[in-house]
């Protein structure tokens, strides 16, 4: 498997939490979900990963370890991410204007096409509205129209569909598939989330990181292999609560999630099992691994 970015020993210390990644593996070619409650450690990852943040330890690089300096390599990375992304008081023909200047492949009539398709504005080559008056979801959509309208090779997005209605979320993962599509396995998505359910259909690599560590991180499809959902009667309850990963149970039965190899100690058991979705597998991991006090 090749990486479009990969990282070893990087670490970032702030007063009471740490970011620290042995190494990370952005697989080429593919959609990888970064997930993570809120304060896990995904956007100062991300900031490292895309040059906001110099401040770190260890080492990147990019595109087939071709290169470890991201200012060599940012014209073929798009980024959206939180915050004051555009200056508040800029129009969309600003951002137009100012996103030619600073970089060679930016392509205004595809802009253009992209604000009118994704409803930021109804015409083309008008002022519009300041960055500042765009609602929480326009705002990634004028992000997402700036780095669409480039020829890029990987696309890192932080926290994407967050401000986003259900409608629109569905068509950020059809904008993934296409990019995707449209590089033959030569261009690699990245994204952020702490809510998976939505995004999930697009996922191919997931990365799950808690309290600044990766706690579990492999293939869609081989982490289906090695947890999978299992539910009960609650007769059964207590002696399977020691074996689940993760579990819940009421008057009625249980369920949770269960590492595959564990499988045979819940034996004698009547246990219905199922493949489970990510984001169950994503929950599971993370409470297992959270510092919050769930019970």
């Amino acid at each position: 498997m090749k990486d479009v970015i990969k990282g070893n020993n990087l670490k970032k210390k702030y007063k009471g939490f740490q970011l620290d990644v042995p190494e990370l593996h952005i697989p080429k070619g593919f959609a990888t979900a970064l997930i993570g409650e809120n304060g896990a450690g995904k956007t100062t990852l991300i900031n490292m990963l895309t040059g906001i943040r110099m401040d770190y330890k260890g080492e990147l690089f990019y595109f087939d370890e071709q290169e470890q300096d991201v200012d060599k390599v940012k014209e073929r990375i798009g980024y959206t991410g939180p915050g004051n992304y555009f200056l508040p008081h800029w129009n969309v023909k600003q951002v137009e204007e100012i996103s030619s200047l600073l970089f060679e492949t930016f392509d205004e009539e595809k802009f253009w096409d992209i604000c009118v398709e994704l409803g930021v504005t109804t015409e083309r080559h008008v002022n519009g509205k300041k960055v500042n008056d765009l609602s929480d979801g326009n705002k990634v959509k004028l992000m997402l129209a700036a780095v669409l309208a480039r020829k890029t090779d990987c696309l890192i997005l932080d926290e994407p569909a967050s401000p986003l209605d259900p409608l629109m979320r569905d068509k950020l993962c059809e904008i993934i598939r296409e990019y995707l599509t449209e590089g033959n396995g030569e261009k690699s998505v990245l994204f952020s989330t702490h809510n998976i359910s939505d995004m999930e259909n697009v996922t191919d690599y997931a990365i799950i990181v808690e309290h600044g560590n990766v706690v579990e991180e492999g293939f869609v499809e081989d982490l289906k292999e090695k947890y999978v959902l299992v539910k009960g009667e609650a007769k059964d309850a207590k002696a399977a609560e020691k074996i689940l990963y993760s579990f819940s149970g009421n008057a009625y039965g249980f369920e949770g999630i269960c590492l595959a190899a564990d499988l045979d100690k819940l034996a004698g058991m009547d246990i219905q099992v199922e493949v489970p979705t990510l984001f169950q597998i994503s929950v599971a991991v993370m409470k297992a691994n959270s510092t919050l006090k769930l019970h």
